[in-house]
């Protein structure tokens, strides 16, 4: 069924048997493809029959498709004619999110939750004004992404509009861990409203017969039920905002969905449908998991779920055992997450402190702002986020937090190139956006002890915000000080006195570093790899340190502009040293970078040693 498919049109001309038989075939696809590559499993094999009643009902993409976060895409990749998933998430494979470059099918590329609602009301009512009112603009959200604040501004806005909106909640109780909140219990007595429940009974044995008059009459009458939405439940809280409720829809039993939908498309206005499915849908491994281990996986063994190489010791289980051990020892550590406590290292916090862990939702402005608060109440409070994340609350840093002097601690895992996971996710704007924040205190650990050793200092303080960042997977070998001088750590010495050359690697970067050290030395030259675990502020003994050196080189990746080595340049910028100190800064380039792996973007932009130490060499011969 698969391959008779190039285009959404071509699913009209399916039966219903022909359809059951295409969601089998694309689950099984699923775990046989993402099991070899990677990616995110959980969440597609949940929205099959979803997906594929979309695509029969509207026409994408005249009726555009917004997917919210969009790690739930891969069928309607595959619906839309992309069916090679043997370098997903690779370097010129298929995206893990949507991409324009891949499809006009595809609207939203960015992977951050909870705005899908907001780019459906602007498409929406663009149409409203160009006079295209035959045109639907439908979003695809998830229970989780509705704790996003800016989700609910946006149907705040959907339902004071006339706009022909549909907004899909796909309801599995889940974002990366079950869903919190007041929301979450809302929808749960929907779910659990025994009065659903007759009513999906009633549904399976009005239609058993699958003569050819069945859709017909299928659809009239359930287009009745749906609009009797008192058979089912009170008016819901949708209501009050001004949408029209349809729901809750059993989202794998496609009649159902497709109903439900086209009840919603005819209606000509904004419409919310409330779909129930189970994440992980068909595939025994994911369905018996109660840890969300298949959301997003590496490569597995298709048959158990299994990994085929363990995970080594990495940055997030270093954080994860240090919080805990703090924890132990200060009662007066909490920790804060935005519904990934599991992803950030949290989970064994939680279960030794249950009461000491707030989980937020995809709410990270919230989770800043309310961190201040409990710093005021006297606690301190430790945040775990993605550092791309933390992008979406920096006014909540600098004027919550930063302004009223809170002792706030910000981890920030998968900080600098993240990789496969695209533009979006790639945690490379932190160090040159927190630059600007008055009082904050910035570290950058190389290595296991150093990133302990941050940690412990960063809670020390409760007067100001501190962050820690840290990249993604293993923990790369120590890199002990040889010695240290006022907050800089010298890494490797080549040739006696004074170095001509001094290479400064930012965090991660600092093996780099003593690679084109290394480089550099075998060219004959005196030449020194250091490194500071706290960059910012710059350290005391910068302007000493580097006073007698020809050229200075930094290496962060982060971006380069605006970056610690332009910052720590600046700050020299009146001193004794200005001017007879050549400085080159080495970063990310101001721009969105393709999805690729770690060491093929470090490669492609030049931060790899060799391109480094060939620049160096470049600058010193023209000097």
């Amino acid at each position: 069924m698969l391959e008779r498919i190039s285009s959404p049109r071509d699913l009209r001309d399916f039966t219903p048997e022909q359809l059951d038989e295409l969601a089998a075939e694309i689950r099984d696809y699923l775990v046989d493809s993402v099991s070899r590559t990677g990616g995110h499993l959980g969440p597609n094999l949940g929205v099959v029959e979803l997906t594929i009643g979309i695509h029969r009902v509207f026409e994408s993409p005249r009726d555009p498709i917004v997917f919210d976060t969009g790690h739930q895409s891969y069928v309607h990749k595959l619906l839309t004619g992309r069916g090679d998933f043997s370098n997903l998430r690779k370097r010129d494979g298929l995206s893990g999110y949507p991409s324009r470059a891949e499809s006009e099918h595809d609207i939203v590329e960015n992977s951050h939750a909870s705005t899908a609602l907001s780019w459906a009301a602007g498409i929406g009512r663009g149409h409203t004004i160009k006079g295209e009112k035959d045109r639907t603009t439908v979003a695809v959200i998830g229970d989780g992404a509705l704790t996003g604040g800016m989700a609910w501004e946006a149907l705040n806005s959907l339902g004071a509009s006339k706009d022909r909106v549909v907004v899909i909640v796909n309801d599995n109780g889940r974002s990366y861990a079950p869903t919190i909140g007041g929301l979450a219990r809302k929808l749960d007595g929907i779910r659990t409203d025994r009065r659903y429940e007759e009513f999906l009974g009633w549904g399976k044995r009005t239609f058993q017969d699958r003569g050819p008059w069945r859709n017909f009459a299928y659809r009239s009458v359930m287009h009745g039920k749906l609009a009797l939405k008192g058979l089912i439940q009170e008016p819901s809280m949708f209501d009050d905002l001004g949408l029209k409720y349809v729901g809750p829809i059993d989202g794998h039993n496609l009649e159902h969905v497709e109903a439900a939908l086209t009840h919603a498309r005819d209606f000509g206005g904004p419409v919310l449908v409330h779909v129930l499915t189970e994440k992980g849908r068909g595939y025994s491994p994911a369905e018996e998991d109660v840890a969300d281990r298949f959301h997003a996986v590496g490569k597995i063994h298709p048959e158990t779920g299994l990994p085929i190489e363990p995970s080594r010791f990495g940055w997030t289980k270093v954080f994860a055992e240090e919080v805990l051990e703090a924890g132990r020892q200060r009662e007066d550590i909490v920790a804060l997450t935005a519904a990934m406590l599991a992803p950030v290292g949290l989970q064994p916090f939680a279960d030794e402190f249950p009461d000491r862990v707030i989980d937020v939702g995809i709410a990270e402005q919230h989770a800043v702002t309310s961190a201040a608060g409990l710093a005021f109440a006297g606690l301190h409070p430790v945040f775990a986020v993605y550092a791309t994340f933390l992008n979406r609350a920096f006014d909540q840093v600098l004027m919550d937090v930063a302004l009223h002097k809170a002792g706030v601690t910000f981890m920030l895992d998968r900080a600098g190139i993240t990789g496969d996971d695209g533009a979006s996710h790639n945690g490379m704007w932190d160090m040159a956006l927190l630059r600007h924040v008055p009082g904050l205190r910035l570290a950058a650990p190389r290595d296991e002890p150093t990133m302990r050793r941050a940690f412990r200092e960063a809670i020390e303080v409760d007067d100001a915000p501190t962050v820690v960042r840290y990249p993604k997977g293993a923990v790369a070998e120590d890199l002990p000080a040889v010695r240290s001088h006022r907050g800089i750590d010298v890494l490797a010495e080549h040739g006696t006195g004074m170095p001509e050359i001094i290479v400064f690697g930012i965090g991660s970067m600092a093996v780099t570093a003593v690679e084109v050290a290394g480089k550099l030395a075998a060219d004959g030259r005196s030449v020194m790899a250091a490194s500071a675990t706290w960059v910012r502020p710059v350290p005391d003994g910068l302007a000493e340190f580097v006073a007698g050196a020809q050229l200075v080189i930094t290496i962060e990746d982060g971006l380069r502009d605006g970056g610690v080595g332009e910052e720590w340049a600046d700050a020299l910028s009146g001193s004794s040293v200005a001017g007879r100190v050549a400085w080159e800064h080495h970063g990310v380039p101001t721009q969105f970078l393709d999805h690729a792996t770690r060491a093929q973007i470090i490669e492609a932009i030049g931060l790899d040693s060799s391109a480094i130490a060939d620049d160096a060499r470049e600058t010193l011969t023209r000097d």
